[in-house]
């Protein structure tokens, strides 16, 4: 067993306990948090198997965006912040679906590759990877920033609920009768 073998399974066992803790805890902040450290222990993975880009791309966008976002949503809606009842729900059913889940996944995966040796392709680079986005994923690219752009602006527009109100005593408002 390798050095890189042992952090494959230190980091795995981390991140599938946080993510267990993510689904099984009542503490809503608590949650988000230990999603945080799944994601972490996620990007951690790609790190050992050599995919630098991916793992900060996994920081970035899950841990600096996503998990941030959720949890000043949680802050800024007033929502509880310690344990909520209503998040308790009956253990049986959700250990049966995911347990059969898992082993649909874990049968799926063992027939598809039926432990077999696959030549190792060519691994990626940073400019290939902005060859092929500026390239020929480049209209996807910019439709996929003008919907982002567009979801920021309505989110803005939403949680301001002075913007687009109607000032009293303004010029257009009209006379009442």
């Amino acid at each position: 067993m390798t050095v890189a073998d042992v952090l494959l399974l230190a980091l795995g066992a981390v991140a599938v306990g946080s993510a267990a803790l993510v689904v099984t805890s009542s503490h809503l902040v608590r949650a988000g948090l230990y999603l945080v450290v799944s994601l972490g222990a996620i990007a951690g993975l790609y790190l050992v198997l050599g995919a630098e880009l991916v793992a900060w791309v996994q920081i970035l966008v899950y841990v600096g965006a996503v998990v941030v976002l959720l949890l000043f949503a949680v802050m800024l809606t007033r929502a509880p912040i310690g344990p909520s009842p209503d998040l308790d729900r009956p253990a049986l059913p959700a250990i049966l679906i995911g347990g059969g889940v898992g082993v649909g996944l874990a049968a799926l995966f063992v027939d598809a590759f039926r432990w077999a040796r696959h030549p190792q392709v060519e691994p990626g680079t940073a400019e290939r990877v902005g060859e092929q986005i500026f390239g020929a994923w480049v209209l996807p690219f910019e439709v996929l920033s003008i919907l982002l752009l567009s979801a920021l602006v309505g989110a803005i527009v939403l949680s301001r609920p002075d913007v687009g109100a109607r000032v009293a005593g303004s010029r257009d408002e009209e006379p009442e009768a």
